[in-house]
């Protein structure tokens, strides 16, 4: 069959419509490759393979590819580790390995072994070749195996052949071997092996190179190929299989010690070593798997069960070894708490005792492998358990527990599942991150999925005994009428299969087994306590005059005061504040910070989920254990024995009272250290008389270490040692000595007050904090004159002392559960030690001390520096002429006033001079980013201005900042866009959608002045209010398919500078009608959007999300915006594979209407290091050519355009500046809504006062533009072009710094290559398309053009199947452009047959009716805004299709309008964000209406938990059978009643007769026929928004129904 005559997936499918693969003709699916034009592109995306030659792709591709293979440098020779001296995770070796996938499973109840099996494995692998990604030569993928069953068989029949005897099967293990390419080294490493074996008592049979086929292996997967054997080894000595598995598992251990201290140790790898299992795997894309390896072809490779795994990896540099099945299993997500969980595990080594081992332990350490993948680690940690004795299912649930709390089913029906939860939480911190997790020791198969379930996973049995579980459905072909049970795992779930005894076991039959194998629930009875909570204090303790002498020595600020304590202890949450953090890095500051500044709290991005903390706190949890953890492989009630403690957060008498617990023998340990002899060498010595003392404490039993700075009274030459320093080197030595284990760790301290403090305790190694200071200033606060005046007056709401405290304490663990979930972590547990931050501007000697393994990229302050810092503060408190109040070191509210003033004068009167001034200011300023340590240089020779690239080509590369219509006033929004249209740059709408007016250029403009837009002045005709760049973020708001097709330009907001890993959110107050109009959401309730989680929670939904864009608006280049941090680099390697066009990078610096405090300050790095690292990995990675580069953070002038270029980016960003330039003053109240000037405000009388024309934005540009073009001229360069990337041409500064002379730049400074092609070449190219779709298929049948062209009506019918996604987006996205989201009266009916993929029926319009008979996956009628969606299963099912789960995870989710009828159960999070759809579906999952702002949802079934979170609109119908819908509910914002408004009884009934009618559904028919009895056990949802409408209020003038218009009607 020619390459080129096969235009779609399911053209080809029809072709070969039994889905079968005959003989080897396998099906291929080519994950659509990128072609720099594509005209150059093949038109084949799925073709049955005749010979591999037709896998060699068309060259076009490999002339920009043809990299030198420096990507991966060998390895140091790695130090022996015999000596057993524990290693810390280091985060470095942790980023660089990040991933995502597809998974599944496939087992025969009857054990029953077939070719069958593998043969349907590698088809469902083919079937998620979209799930994967491709490196840059597009062949070599990031990994896909098998794991099967051993083919005995096969081998038996290898042997013969070989003259060897059949092997006898009990006593025979087969290891999977990779070994070194070189034969010298493959003969080394075979001779370890086998004197390892032999040495053991084990006979080596035979070595079996194993057939391969290399021609289809990728050019970099070739590179880093192994040479594959399989070795199969005879156990005499052992009878019992578990006993021969862990000799084999001792031998592994054994050879890999081995080998570690030789150079070529890291090529040796066991893919398996076992008497049971087998894993096939290597850097391949999966649809080639089955052709490397030629046994999987073989008919006699006979298995019952199958595992497959198909690797997205981030990270791009191959390592056979890093594909998956591991050795016992298959993990699709991403282990949020890694560094922890290494640390820990490590820490538990010396504990580790078992009999089982026959007193080997020492031999099989180490248990976890800090340059391995997170799947790797949290392999060898579940097969530590498994081979000590605990069955799989148990070693799952203690490694990855559900959310067991307050769970309504567990706790009612099975409390025992609780208590084994509860023993456990103490012992074994959760491995924390989204998760499907597949698992087999070769007797049982099985899968869970993580506490937040956010991993699709579905599973379906068959009349002939089979089970699937696939994160999607449709990758194997199934006769539906046989299929007898269709179903979802939801969060914390998890199915298994009894190979031997041929059960199938669901869920809770799976953990009531395991809870009840030992009385857990008598152990924690008798051996776990609890810290009762004490009293807050009723009276200060201390004298007004000590308390500011304390405050002043521990570093306090009157802001750190007023602006954050007492606003906690007054409001009972975190302040919020606004713009962005332009105050100098810690380590380049002029003024003394306290040690906390110096981290920066880590976040998710792409590669895993931040979590809502707000909506979904249900899973998560900041209780902790504390007391000795002791060994975990052995079970007993005395591992019960500890404290728990419901937070963190600790106050005076709860310390005191754990000080009394005889069991614990606490131990105080002060934390001063001394400055008589002077300041050099005196911190250090403290530090270790501090580690001697916790060691000796420790070995003397004591289980709590208490560091603390309290003392009777502060002494001079006494000063408190940084607490943060002190937990995080005692953490760390007792690490090091194998002690950690034995003892929790609190601070006692003064030096604790805000969030970021807590969490940087809890991180670095604290278990609980008592902030008995800033406890103190809340007392002391609440007994002032001042607060008691404010009270009296009605000022200020009344609270008590304990109240007051009781607040503060309250907006503690309310931020630190915001910190955790910016990680995507659930439990503070998971959280502790794990140290989730990186570090800016401390030096190697201290990181190496203190807080070994967390990333310190610049370098900086050495102990005595920090310690002159830290006396900074002390003598304060000692000095006569220390003022009487505290300092405002002016940390929060910066305000560079006279910066706004000059550049006012500079745009609005258009001088040149005024500009100088302007750039003279800015070159004046004290040292503020790093880019200010850092000069141009050149070696040419300057040249005239006049050579160099015109301003006007150069103002197209600037952009303006995300500011979405809301935070900002329309005046300022639109002024913003008609600039930027001006001069050919591009705004950005931000987050809340665009009033389509702005779309048409201006044609009525006189005197400056137009009708159309009569709040502007300064028009010219031909100006358009558009933004060029249409924001996509995660609430969605105003995103519709219009708003969508009128793009040139869509932005994925993951994250957002000023408050990355968090939703957005827009006061009620700034809620007007308008912004209401375009949000589609109510007037005057505040707006919060969600975290990026729900539909680009991993890099492979980010890459669906790209594909749905990309498939509305082929037209518009599609971009993702991420905020710098340490392995940002591998975060945009994995965008750019994802089929991105732009990668946007924004520095922690950027602004935002509305902020946590704590978020501006302390998330997110500088953008020089993210951009350099971004950059770089990109060419290395032969990606830098896929995208754009865009930076944006702090831009003020055309010097930080010139860094930002050097550095590698194409494009820059302004945000504050631009609004600057437009009237901004920097009052910094933007999220109060009272803007002086009218920028950030919504209020008419305000907005009047808006200074702001389009001319003085194009004038600062301008200006830029020059200013860039000068120094161009300076450094004798003609274009941008010429310098992008050239760090050459930039040098440290010879500059002096106050605190530090040890900050090393040269990372920056690094150069790695320059892409292939110019600056102006990447920007220029054509957007990347997503190949040939399903939708060309119907866009080229000529009625169907007809009726879009004459709209008229026309009816389809078409097979789909699960590669074909985003179904319809294409077709809604050409109706949207011509007719715009309502104009459209013609109707298309689309009959889909079959399985179809992600994201069918996206983005449609009115007129479109699509109806999917089969069953569909994730995103389901995504941002639909009309039209209509039915999904109904094949006529002849063996299940009840309203048992079944036939669409996937988050339908619906941001749905402006249409109904979906669906037969059947949706997943997890149906209907987020919705804001007008109707649908009635016949059960969900967890988190169901999420979010939502309007329309009407109705469930004809149960529901999961968590229903209506921050629902602010519309309705919900539910109906409770069996009275268990109440507990579920989220009861914060809406009221749940009957249905007894007679318009809402009318309203439900019709939906569910539409339903019924539309899809036969006999759950529907059964409630209609007994209408009455049903009606009274629906449940109506009602948010107070709705509260007054008359579907939801019975009193409502009944006369007045008559006008009342359904919109179901």
């Amino acid at each position: 069959m020619a390459l080129n005559t096969v235009s779609s997936v399911s053209q080809l499918l029809r072709l070969s419509d039994t889905f079968t693969s005959v003989g080897n003709r396998h099906l291929l699916v080519d994950f659509a490759p990128f072609r720099r034009k594509s005209s150059k592109r093949y038109n084949r995306r799925l073709t049955p393979f005749i010979s591999p030659v037709t896998l060699r792709r068309s060259s076009s591709v490999k002339a920009v590819l043809q990299l030198d293979n420096h990507l991966n440098p060998a390895p140091p020779p790695s130090s022996s580790t015999s000596d057993l001296k524990p290693q810390v995770a280091n985060l470095e070796d942790i980023l660089s390995e990040r991933g995502a996938c597809g998974v599944g499973f496939i087992a025969n109840l009857e054990n029953k072994a077939s070719y069958e099996i593998v043969k349907d494995a590698l088809n469902a692998l083919s079937c998620m070749e979209h799930r994967g990604g491709c490196g840059a030569d597009n062949d070599s993928g990031d990994g896909s195996g098998v794991m099967t069953a051993i083919p005995w068989d096969l081998f038996d029949n290898w042997a013969n052949k070989q003259g060897i005897a059949s092997f006898d099967k009990l006593h025979t293990g087969v290891g999977m071997v990779f070994l070194p390419k070189d034969v010298e080294l493959t003969n080394k490493a075979k001779n370890v092996i086998v004197n390892i074996f032999k040495q053991e008592g084990l006979e080596v049979l035979g070595w079996r190179p194993v057939p391969v086929n290399t021609s289809v292996v990728g050019y970099y997967a070739k590179e880093a190929m192994p040479n594959i054997q399989q070795v199969f080894v005879k156990i005499a000595k052992e009878e019992n299989i578990e006993d021969i598995e862990r000799e084999l598992y001792i031998c592994r251990k054994l050879i890999e010690k081995e080998v570690s201290s030789e150079s070529w140790g890291n090529e040796l790898y066991f893919c398996s070593l076992s008497n049971r299992t087998i894993v096939y795997k290597g850097m391949l894309r999966s649809e080639v798997l089955g052709l490397f390896y030629s046994d999987l072809q073989n008919d006699i490779y006979k298995s019952s069960f199958a595992i497959y795994h198909r690797r997205y990896s981030t990270n791009t540099s191959p390592r056979w070894p890093l594909a998956q099945p591991m050795r016992l299993l298959g993990h699709n997500g991403e282990i949020n708490t890694i560094q922890g969980n290494l640390n820990w595990m490590q820490s538990r080594e010396p504990s580790l005792k078992s009999p089982v081992w026959r007193g080997r332990e020492n031999e099989i350490r180490p248990f976890g492998n800090p340059k391995g993948s997170d799947s790797a680690n949290l392999d060898s940690a579940a097969e530590l358990l498994i081979r000590s004795g605990r069955s799989p299912e148990e070693s799952m649930m203690i490694l990855v527990p559900e959310a067991y709390k307050n769970h309504p089913t567990l706790t009612i029906k099975y409390p025992e599942a609780i208590d084994f939860y509860d023993y456990y939480k103490g012992q074994m911190e959760a491995w924390d991150g989204p998760a499907l997790l597949l698992f087999s020791d070769g007797k049982t198969v099985g899968a869970c999925l993580d506490r937040n379930g956010l991993r699709p996973a579905r599973y379906w049995r068959t009349s002939d005994n089979m089970v699937y579980v696939a994160s999607e459905v449709g990758v194997v072909p199934v006769d539906e009428s046989k299929v007898i049970l269709k179903g979802r795992l939801g969060p914390g779930m998890m199915i298994t299969v009894d190979l031997l005894g041929g059960q199938v076991y669901e869920n809770m039959e799976v953990k009531k087994r395991v809870a009840l194998s030992n009385p857990y629930g008598n152990w924690i009875k008798e051996n776990l306590r609890s810290l009762k909570s004490e009293n807050f204090l009723s009276s200060s303790v201390m004298e007004n005059d000590a308390v500011l002498r304390h405050q002043q020595a521990f570093g306090y600020s009157s802001e750190d005061v007023q602006m954050v304590i007492e606003s906690m202890a007054s409001q009972g949450k975190e302040p919020t504040f606004c713009m962005g953090d332009d105050i100098p890095l810690a380590a380049l500051s002029q003024k003394p910070h306290m040690l906390f500044d110096y981290f920066k709290q880590r976040f998710a991005q792409v590669t895993n989920p931040a979590i809502d903390p707000l909506r979904e706190g249900l899973v998560m949890s900041l209780e902790v254990n504390i007391g000795k953890r002791r060994n975990i492989l052995e079970i007993g009630p005395e591992n019960a024995s500890q404290v728990i403690l419901s937070s963190p957060v600790l106050n005076e008498g709860e310390l005191e009272s754990l000080l009394k617990d005889s069991q614990l023998k606490p131990q105080v340990l002060h934390t001063f250290f001394d400055i008589t002899k002077g300041i050099d060498g005196s911190l250090e010595k403290a530090l270790n008389k501090l580690c001697d003392a916790a060691d000796e404490a420790v070995r003397n039993g004591s289980q709590l270490l208490i560091l603390s700075d309290r003392s009777e009274a502060l002494e001079p030459t006494h000063p408190a040692i940084p607490i943060l320093l002190a937990v995080g080197t005692v953490h760390q030595h007792l690490i090091q000595n194998g002690l950690r284990m034995s003892a929790s760790i609190i601070a006692d301290t003064s030096q604790c007050f805000s969030t970021h403090q807590f969490a940087c305790l809890i991180g670095y190694g604290a278990s609980a904090v008592c902030p008995y200071l800033a406890l103190e200033t809340c007392r002391q606060w609440r007994l002032s004159n001042k607060t008691v005046n404010l009270m009296k007056n009605g000022k200020m709401p009344t609270v008590s002392i304990e109240q007051a405290q009781k607040n503060y304490s309250k907006a503690v663990k309310a931020g630190l559960l915001k910190i955790l979930s910016k990680m995507g972590i659930s439990l503070l547990s998971s959280y502790c030690g794990a140290q989730i931050f990186e570090i800016y501007g401390l030096g190697k000697e201290v990181v190496d001390v203190a807080f070994t393994g967390s990333v310190s990229k610049i370098g900086g302050l050495t102990f005595d520096e920090l310690a002159r810092e830290t006396l900074s503060f002390w003598v304060k408190a000692f000095s006569e002429d220390t003022a009487k109040r505290l300092e405002n070191f002016g940390f929060i509210v910066f305000r560079p006033g006279e910066m706004s003033k000059l550049l006012h004068k500079a745009v609005r009167q258009k001088s040149q001079n005024a500009f100088s001034v302007y750039q003279q200011y800015l070159a004046n300023r004290p040292v503020n980013v790093l880019r200010d340590l850092l000069e141009f240089k050149s070696d040419r020779a300057p040249i005239p201005v006049g050579k160099v690239e015109p301003a006007l080509s150069i103002v197209k590369r600037f952009c303006t900042g995300g500011m979405s219509l809301g935070a900002i006033s329309r005046e300022t929004h639109e002024a913003i866009a008609i600039a930027m249209n001006r001069i050919g740059g591009k705004s950005n709408s931000g987050e809340g959608g665009e009033d389509p007016i702005r779309w048409k250029p201006l044609t009525d403009v006189v005197d400056g002045y137009s009708p159309t837009l009569p709040h502007l002045k300064g028009l010219q005709n031909g100006d358009t209010a558009t933004s060029a760049i249409k924001q996509v973020a995660s609430g969605r708001f105003g995103v519709t398919p219009t708003f969508l097709a009128n793009a040139d330009q869509l932005e994925i907001k993951i994250a957002q500078g000023a408050k990355p890993g968090e939703g957005g959110q827009l006061p009620g107050k700034k809620v007007s009608m308008y912004i209401a109009r375009l949000r589609n959401s109510k007037p005057g309730v505040p707006l919060i959007s969600p975290p990026p989680h729900h539909d680009i929670y991993s890099i492979e939904d980010l890459a669906q999300l790209i594909f749905d864009l990309h498939q509305v608006n082929p037209k518009a280049k599609v971009s993702v915006k991420l905020v710098a941090e340490a392995g940002i680099g591998t975060v945009a390697s994995g965008v750019a594979k994802g089929n991105a066009d732009i990668i946007q990078i924004s520095g922690h610096d950027g602004g935002t209407g509305a902020s946590p405090i704590s978020s501006i300050k302390h998330a997110g790095g500088p953008w020089e290091l993210g951009l350099t690292e971004s950059h770089q990995t990109l060419v290395a990675n032969g990606l830098r050519e896929r995208v754009i580069l865009r930076v944006d953070g702090g831009f003020r002038s055309g010097v930080d355009v010139m860094m930002a270029a050097i550095m590698g980016a194409d494009e820059y960003g302004f945000g504050s500046v631009a609004m600057i330039a437009t009237g901004c003053v920097m009052a910094r109240i933007c999220h109060t809504n009272n803007c002086p000037v009218g920028v950030a405000s919504q209020r008419e009388e305000l907005r009047a006062r808006f200074p702001g024309v389009p001319g003085d934005l194009v004038n600062l540009f301008l200006y830029v533009a020059e200013e860039v073009r000068g120094t161009l001229a300076q450094l004798g360069y003609e274009k941008l072009d010429d310098i992008i990337g050239r760090t050459e041409l930039l040098r440290p500064r010879d500059i002096s710094l106050v605190k530090t002379q040890h900050l090393d730049l040269s990372y920056i400074l690094s150069n790695v290559g320059l892409p292939k092609w110019s600056s102006t070449e990447i920007r220029n190219q054509e957007p990347h398309t997503n190949g040939p779709v399903l939708d060309d298929v119907l866009l080229a049948d000529p009625e169907i053009v007809d009726a879009i062209e004459n709209e008229k009506a026309v009816s389809k019918t078409i097979k789909i199947y699960n590669v074909d996604r985003s179904a319809c987006g294409r077709i809604a996205g050409v109706i949207a452009k011509k007719y715009g989201d309502t104009g459209f009266a013609g109707q298309l009916n689309i009959t889909f047959t079959g399985s179809a993929g992600q994201s069918f029926g996206c983005f449609l319009t009115p007129g479109m009716n699509i109806r999917l008979v089969g069953e569909a996956n994730d995103y389901v009628g995504k941002g639909i805004a009309g039209g209509e969606i039915v999904v109904t299963p094949v006529d002849k099912t063996g299940f009840q299709p309203e048992d079944a789960a036939i669409v996937g995870n988050t339908c619906l989710y941001g749905a402006t309008g249409g109904q979906v009828f669906v037969r059947g159960k949706a997943g997890e999070r149906f209907a987020v964000r919705n804001s007008l759809a109707e649908a009635v579906v016949e059960g969900t999952g967890d988190h169901c209406c999420e979010y939502m702002t309007g329309g009407c949802v109705v469930i004809l079934g149960k529901v999961g938990r968590n229903v209506a979170a921050g629902m602010t609109g519309g309705l919900a119908y539910i109906l409770d059978e069996d009275d268990t819908l109440i507990p579920k509910i989220n009861r914060e914002i809406v009221k749940i009643q009957r249905v007894t408004a007679p318009v809402g009884q009318i309203q439900l009934k019709k939906l569910i007769e539409a339903h019924v009618e539309k899809t036969g559904s006999n759950k529907g028919e059964a409630i209609l026929k007994d209408w009455d009895k049903y009606l009274s056990l629906f449940w109506q949802l009602v948010p107070p928004s709705e509260e007054d409408t008359p579907e939801a209020n019975a009193k409502y003038d009944i006369t007045a129904t008559e006008q009342v218009s359904f919109q179901s009607a």
